[in-house]
């Protein structure tokens, strides 16, 4: 009985464990503004049968409702993980794309947004991480290998960041399902 509660004690105490999706190591937890944050879920984005990124979405709750996600004043996180090298246009034209799919009526102010990004993002390599952070009332920190960080003020641009993987016309489908721990 004591090594039973010996080892239930030890792992309690224990780090938040990783999940492997693809060959990174996704946590399970993150923190965002002093809070922390749960893996809601994790995926592969492909393009052509290629292994672009793994995706990583952070919650505060989870849940697998993303209309309500988009909607929540509270804090997240998406981590991209890249699995090849990507010039930071195309990575760039691909957040302008979901913005045009995913979130028209607000794509002026999304596209301007974006130009702030280009001055933070660089030519990625295999292993980078760019990370996009939502704070209420601070608004979306976007971190970049290499390029340094830059905070978008308000809402609008973190939830058209959020509607390129959970929208209604997401990058890739089967991403969403799995961001959204399906």
């Amino acid at each position: 009985m004591r090594q039973l509660i010996a080892v239930l004690a030890l792992s309690l105490a224990l780090p938040a464990l990783a999940r492997d999706v693809a060959g990174v190591q996704v946590p399970d937890t993150t923190t965002v503004g002093g809070k922390t944050l749960a893996l809601n879920g994790a995926g592969i984005r492909s393009k052509f049968f290629v292994k672009v990124y793994v995706a990583a979405l952070y919650l505060e709750q989870r849940s697998s409702d993303p209309a309500a996600i988009v909607a929540a004043d509270a804090p997240w996180k998406v981590s991209l993980t890249l699995k090849r090298e990507a010039d930071k246009k195309a990575i760039l034209g691909g957040f302008k794309d979901g913005f045009e799919n995913n979130s028209r009526a607000d794509l002026p102010k999304l596209l301007s947004a974006l130009d702030r990004v280009d001055a933070v993002m660089k030519d990625l390599k295999p292993g980078d991480v760019v990370e996009f952070a939502y704070q209420p009332g601070t608004g979306c920190t976007v971190s970049a290998p290499g390029g340094g960080t830059v905070t978008i003020e308000g809402k609008t641009f973190a939830d058209g960041m959020l509607r390129i993987w959970l929208g209604d016309k997401p990058a890739q489908s089967g991403l969403k399902s799995e961001l959204l721990g399906k």
